[in-house]
């Protein structure tokens, strides 16, 4: 069983390595930028909620995220090996927070990837998407968010063993191939 958070800057290829991870070992993905993304597009309740938030960079508010984790987790969960979380939790309180749904879940021995990457390299990748939200400013004030808010809890799993981390340039295969090699 694998049981994987998966964290680094946005535009370092946590969705791409989370989909291979979960197809090699038949995990569920939950990319919650996904769930959000399709939750504004077919304008559902979060979506309408959550909509000018993102559209300014900001991270939607804790209760909703964890919902949605939470959620997903009991309905997606059977028939597969395990889970991979990718961008989730985001702030120090949602890690609580999940480390309270991974007891009640009965979920252990989490594994921790942090993939890495230069702040010029995620620039370009992301401007690259074409996205309407990419603008430089826009993409350097989320880069600025993540380093604030979300790499300390990296710091915080430290606490509870280890961080295996990836540098996340380079060939998609290759990096796999590093990430297969650590996961074992």
């Amino acid at each position: 069983m694998h049981h994987i958070l998966i964290f680094g800057p946005p535009g370092v290829g946590k969705g791409t390595q989370s989909v291979l991870i979960a197809e090699k070992f038949n995990l569920f993905h939950l990319s919650t930028g996904e769930y959000l993304r399709k939750a504004i597009d077919e304008e559902t309740e979060l979506g309408k909620k959550a909509k000018d938030i993102v559209e300014k960079g900001q991270l939607v508010p804790d209760d909703i995220m964890i919902g949605i984790v939470a959620q997903a987790l009991r309905e997606n969960i059977d028939g597969k090996e395990g889970f991979i979380l990718d961008g989730f939790p985001r702030t120090l309180d949602q890690a609580k927070a999940l480390e309270d749904i991974f007891a009640k879940m009965g979920f252990d021995n989490i594994q921790i990837l942090y993939l890495k990457a230069e702040d010029d390299e995620l620039v370009s990748r992301l401007q690259k998407r074409g996205r309407k939200d990419d603008s430089d400013e826009i993409i350097r004030h989320r880069l600025k968010i993540y380093t604030d808010s979300t790499e300390p809890i990296v710091n915080y799993y430290r606490n509870f063993g280890e961080v295996i981390e990836i540098y996340g340039v380079g060939e998609i295969e290759d990096i796999f191939g590093v990430i297969c090699e650590k996961l074992g």
